[in-house]
């Protein structure tokens, strides 16, 4: 019996085309690691796009807003000497608001001047200090051993967030309007305040 030819019917079937499980074939030359890159990326890039214009009426206040060049904000507290104070009760006058801290080197290297300035300015302007989350007594300590005799306030979490403070020390020049006028990151000298002082009378 001869052999016949084999039919194409007999042929082998040619190999399936290798592509990933439950996806089509993936074009050569195509790197899996850089599309999920792309992707993840592209993720990140929306999220962003969608947090920088979210708003609404129930977005917090943004607490770190600057307050130069707008009316200053309440200053309302206990001093460490148990009185009442209210900034409001200085309208007329320039007041220099002062955030320190006795635990603040700046704070301390600055002092003199602060009571060098408020001792003898020659715009009568007055002074009046926050102390930055810590106990009175230390606060009334600091004072008597290193002088000044302005209204210190006893510090409440609400104070820096409205007055926008970073840092320490940091002061603020109001104005008799009671607009704040300038903004001290850093140290602050008598002659600087008087100084500008004189340019915003």
């Amino acid at each position: 019996m001869n052999e016949q030819d084999p039919s194409p019917t007999d042929a082998p079937a040619a190999p399936e085309a290798e592509h990933p499980p439950g996806g089509a074939a993936r074009p050569k030359g195509t790197n899996p690691v850089l599309i999920v890159v792309g992707v993840v990326a592209a993720v990140m890039v929306a999220l962003v796009v969608l947090l920088a214009t979210s708003g609404g009426d129930d977005e917090a206040p943004d607490t770190a807003a600057e307050v130069l060049d707008d009316a200053a904000p309440p200053l309302v507290g206990e001093t460490i000497s148990g009185e009442s104070f209210a900034l409001s009760d200085l309208e007329g006058d320039w007041v220099v608001v002062n955030f320190f801290a006795t635990w603040c080197p700046p704070c301390v290297a600055e002092h003199p001047e602060l009571a060098a300035f408020e001792a003898s300015n020659e715009f009568d302007a007055k002074v009046v200090s926050v102390a930055f989350d810590e106990p009175a007594e230390k606060v009334a300590a600091f004072f008597a051993e290193h002088g000044g005799d302005w209204p210190v306030v006893a510090q409440s979490d609400q104070i820096p967030l409205e007055w926008s403070v970073l840092g320490l020390p940091e002061s603020f020049l109001v104005s008799p309007e009671g607009e704040v006028v300038e903004k001290y990151e850093g140290q602050v000298t008598a002659a600087g305040l008087e100084e500008d002082i004189r340019a915003h009378s």
